[in-house]
């Protein structure tokens, strides 16, 4: 194995040496990526002084690229960064900090809360890969969660109640629990839910793990208050201690997850300073579940 993975998170995540991924990389490296993705379900790897060109270059080498289309507010003339990137930066087109009542920023505010990149999307993402191009002065730490671990610790009739599941995803269900809700009709019809199961299995490993988001609004066949306090009694075990890990960032970190296996968030940091982050992401491998005929 060309390069070494130091396990830094309490029950998973690794730091990743002994490689520049900024360079072109052969197909042992890329293969030892994804073991060390089954493995440790989030990847750290240090000083990777990446172009946006070379971010997608290796992107692309993991798998299928993600365009970022619909996914917040920001209208097409107002896009920073191609499609081939998500913009979670607090960063305007002419790279501005947003002010502080911008609906923009106030949506963005939402990425505080756990949850799993695209599992508002019928194909929800496999890989998040997040580069740091600046940073703020203090917070701004992102904290992952491994759902792999919160499932083993699940007792066996907890087990069999998740079992066969199915929430309904959306970004409207995340943002209203923040307070915020000013969408308009196409916002709204474009947020449209969606279906996923509770419970997914990895494809290779077969461990099962819980498929949480903040975007998870019901739960099907089951009463909305019932379904709420599940989905928050089965947050809060999920995010205890013991199961997370907090990236504290440093400039060109990069940082690869597996939302399947994981939920993030990020934590605040003072609203007037840049906070550049530029994600590419891997399409998933299948749906979890097909989606009702309209």
């Amino acid at each position: 194995m060309s390069i070494s993975i130091k396990q830094v998170g309490p029950c998973f995540a690794g730091e990743v040496k002994g490689i520049d991924l900024t360079k072109p990389i052969s197909d042992q490296d890329v293969q030892d990526i994804h073991d060390g993705m089954d493995e440790f379900a989030v990847l750290v790897f240090r000083g990777q002084a990446f172009t946006d060109e070379t971010q997608v270059a290796f992107t692309e080498r993991l798998g299928e690229i993600e365009h970022s289309i619909g996914a917040n507010l920001r209208k097409p003339h107002e896009y920073r960064l191609p499609t081939t990137f998500a913009d979670v930066s607090n960063l305007d087109k002419d790279n501005n900090v947003y002010t502080r009542e911008d609906r923009r920023r106030l949506f963005g505010i939402g990425n505080r809360l756990w949850h799993s990149d695209s599992s508002f999307k019928p194909l929800p993402a496999k890989y998040s890969l997040l580069h740091a191009r600046s940073i703020p002065s203090k917070g701004g730490n992102t904290q992952f969660a491994d759902m792999r671990s919160a499932y083993d610790a699940l007792d066996d009739e907890t087990k069999a109640e998740i079992a066969d599941l199915v929430c309904k995803h959306s970004q409207l269900y995340s943002r209203k629990s923040v307070g915020f809700e000013a969408f308009d009709a196409e916002e709204r019809a474009r947020m449209a839910p969606v279906r996923q199961t509770l419970v997914r299995q990895h494809p290779s490993t077969g461990r099962k793990s819980l498929y949480l988001s903040s975007h998870a609004g019901e739960i099907e066949g089951m009463p909305l208050a019932e379904a709420m306090l599940l989905l928050k009694d089965l947050t809060e075990h999920a995010t205890q201690r013991e199961y997370v890990y907090t990236h504290v960032w440093q400039k060109h970190d990069l940082v690869i997850w597996d939302n399947p296996r994981t939920m993030h968030r990020a934590r605040p940091f003072p609203e007037d300073e840049p906070r550049d982050m530029r994600r590419t992401t891997i399409v998933g491998d299948e749906p979890t579940i097909a989606q009702q005929a309209a």
